[in-house]
């Protein structure tokens, strides 16, 4: 049996996916934006916690394979937090690497 893997259309990059779905266009554009504003705030989320861990880290004078150690990464990911590389971490690591280093993180809701 074979599997039909070409595709019809790709939307470009930039590009509204909401469109190429078959919404209105006015509905397109604001499922767009809104859905930008829910990756922007996202990402915000994540340069915080990333923030929270690169200055424990200069804080605490460490080398980055120590604190690997500590937080229960490798030392790549370390240099990946301090570079704020967001795509490659979820709000969750990011948080249990924080818990790692004792410190707790609270939210609130706007």
């Amino acid at each position: 049996m074979s599997i039909n893997t070409r595709s019809a259309r790709i939307t470009p990059a930039g590009g509204n996916v909401f469109a190429d779905l078959g919404f209105e266009p006015a509905e397109a554009q604001a499922l767009q934006a809104q859905s930008q504003r829910i990756i922007s705030d996202k990402i915000a989320i994540k340069e915080k916690l990333m923030g929270e861990l690169a200055l424990w880290i200069d804080t605490e004078n460490l080398r980055q394979a120590d604190a690997a150690q500590i937080l229960g990464v490798t030392r790549p990911r370390v240099s990946d937090v301090i570079n704020k590389k967001t795509p490659k971490f979820t709000i969750d690591a990011l948080v249990d690497m924080l818990a790692r280093t004792g410190k707790r993180v609270t939210f609130s809701i706007a």
